[in-house]
């Protein structure tokens, strides 16, 4: 990895900063704002989808990735105090759910309206009826769509 390019760099520092912390694991992580970057948001309780989703969105370029959350609680707090244009979302959670993240989300009417990703292994109808329902932009399967991620996350950058 070219830690010379700004968006891998900050992946660097994030990953770091993700191996490093200590206390609650339902503790929000917050990175700095890079300048002219669309700024993506995980609400994902597994480290492994977490670190390759982020190493697979922000290497394509002007992409950052903001912060994360394994909780519903951690979710709603960082995604109040910090602001983000997309936001990939998993239904199920160490604690709570993200349908209630989501009702959240779209009840917070203080900024921009974030896009957001809901990223899932339940990808029975009810829950993509539901996703769509309280405001998912888009629903995807981790099984199969873990490309479809990057290329939605890609075309949004390019804007």
């Amino acid at each position: 990895m070219n830690s010379d390019h700004p968006t891998q760099t900050a992946l660097l520092e994030w990953q770091r900063r993700l191996h490093s912390i200590e206390g609650s694991a339902n503790a929000p992580v917050c990175m700095p704002r890079l300048l002219n970057a669309l700024r993506v948001f995980l609400v994902e309780d597994s480290v492994l989808i977490r670190e390759r989703l982020g190493e697979d969105i922000a290497s394509a370029g002007r992409i950052e990735v903001v912060g994360y959350a394994e909780t519903e609680a951690a979710a709603v707090a960082a995604l109040q105090a910090q602001p983000c244009d997309v936001i990939i979302l998993d239904l199920d959670l160490k604690q709570g759910n993200g349908f209630e993240v989501l009702k959240s989300v779209r009840a917070d009417h203080t900024g921009p309206r974030p896009l957001v990703i809901v990223f899932t292994n339940y990808v029975y109808p009810h829950y993509r009826s539901q996703s769509v329902r309280l405001g998912a932009d888009y629903f995807f399967d981790k099984a199969r769509d873990f490309d479809r991620v990057r290329e939605v996350i890609e075309d949004l950058a390019r804007v």
